[in-house]
């Protein structure tokens, strides 16, 4: 390899803190290194001449679209490694990019032809599994928080008052356990499927609506299979969405599964459920949702999506719809910026270093493992490497 290649790392390859205070870089580093390759810690030094190799630039805390253009647009990158960031159309990395994670809907190069991998010269990647668990976890403890609906923090403030009774008080505080009431889980990935077995755990009764070639693993995961979104929905106290964005409609500019939560879907549940978004907020149609919790037919609703400051302060992402319930029903719509797959430290590191693995072989080797969309032409496709 007699040619510098430079990848840009824009997102934080930990997010354990070290002593200077920070998340500490220094696992996927020492990686990096063992595998050959040199890790900077900030941008390309136009005065530098650097030695044939792979050359990793660490730059978590670029975000705008401005600032990633700035680095971006000319090609001075190779390669790509990046979890959250948003990544422009404009932005050229003519050897690939891998996501840290699975969905790739931030992926917006035009070098491997947008989120869905289509119709570029490079090949995208993701890092499927590593954070599957984490995210069920934070999805579940959602749910966890509203029901059972015993009003925790309430009656943690009437003992610390000396307002509560137990023997006098108690019975004014009726609840209903988990156990018997009915989950729907929309997709059956890694996180759908987690997400079933701790519902499972607790005794409830989960219904799955995916693919048809999953009917038969579901069932035999202990699950009823749902042909339809709305035969999941059907009676269900909970309804949890794991389905992915979908394929990016050019025409429309719109994925395919944009509002795939809706009247229809929300209509079928039971009076007073609580939906989980913790997939993409896209595929909810907040419309719809406004009206099914004005009606009461949605109880609570807890959202987990991306949310943007732009430069000049407005804010984008599709978080951003989400804001006038959480204020018009506050209390009954818990927001979180896309935070549940992105906050665990061990699920951080192994997904970095294997991207760091992919995008290497990508470049010395021309293999592509996970495979977003397309192979681009000289490429081998390595097939599928799940993270446990």
């Amino acid at each position: 390899m007699n040619t510098p290649f430079k990848i840009l790392i824009c997102d934080l390859v930990g997010l354990k803190f070290g002593i200077d205070g920070k998340p500490d870089p220094t696992e996927v580093k020492a990686h990096i290194e063992a595998k050959g390759g040199a890790f900077h810690e900030g941008a390309i030094e136009a005065t530098q001449i650097y030695a044939s190799g792979l050359h990793f630039f660490y730059l978590p805390d670029i975000s705008t679209e401005a600032e990633i253009l700035a680095l971006t647009d000319q090609s001075q990158f190779h390669g790509v490694i990046a979890a959250a960031t948003f990544i422009p159309k404009q932005a050229i990395f003519n050897s690939g990019g891998v996501r840290i994670g699975a969905g790739t809907g931030n992926m917006a190069s035009a070098s491997w032809g947008g989120g869905n991998g289509l119709g570029g010269q490079a090949p995208l990647m993701n890092t499927p599994g590593f954070n599957s668990r984490a995210t069920a976890q934070m999805a579940f403890k959602a749910l966890l928080r509203v029901r059972p609906d015993l009003p925790v923090a309430a009656l943690h403030r009437r003992v610390i008052a000396s307002t509560f009774d137990t023997g006098k008080h108690l019975r004014d505080y009726p609840t209903a356990k988990l156990e018997g009431q009915i989950m729907a889980v929309l997709g059956y990935g890694n996180i759908g499927r987690e997400m079933a077995k701790l519902a499972q755990a607790f005794g409830m009764v989960v219904k799955v609506f995916a693919r048809n070639h999953h009917k038969q693993q579901i069932e035999a995961d202990g699950f009823a299979f749902a042909a339809t979104p709305e035969h999941a929905a059907k009676g269900a106290d909970v309804i949890s969405v794991h389905v992915g964005l979908g394929k990016l409609d050019s025409a429309s500019a719109k994925f395919s599964n944009t509002g795939f939560i809706g009247e229809n879907v929300l209509s079928c549940l039971n009076p007073n459920a609580v939906l989980i978004n913790y997939d993409r907020g896209e595929c909810v149609d907040v419309g719809a949702l406004e009206a099914a919790m004005a009606s009461g037919q949605v109880g609570h609703a807890c959202i987990d999506a991306d949310i943007f400051i732009n430069a000049d302060g407005t804010l984008r992402g599709p978080l951003v719809p989400y804001l006038p319930l959480a204020e018009k029903y506050e209390g009954r719509v818990a927001l979180l910026p896309h935070a549940a797959a992105d906050t665990d430290h061990p699920s951080r590191v192994a997904g970095a270093k294997q991207a760091v693995d992919q995008i290497i072989d990508c470049i010395v080797h021309k293999r592509v493992t996970n495979l977003v969309g397309e192979l681009p032409s000289g490429y081998v496709n390595a097939g599928v490497k799940l993270g446990v």
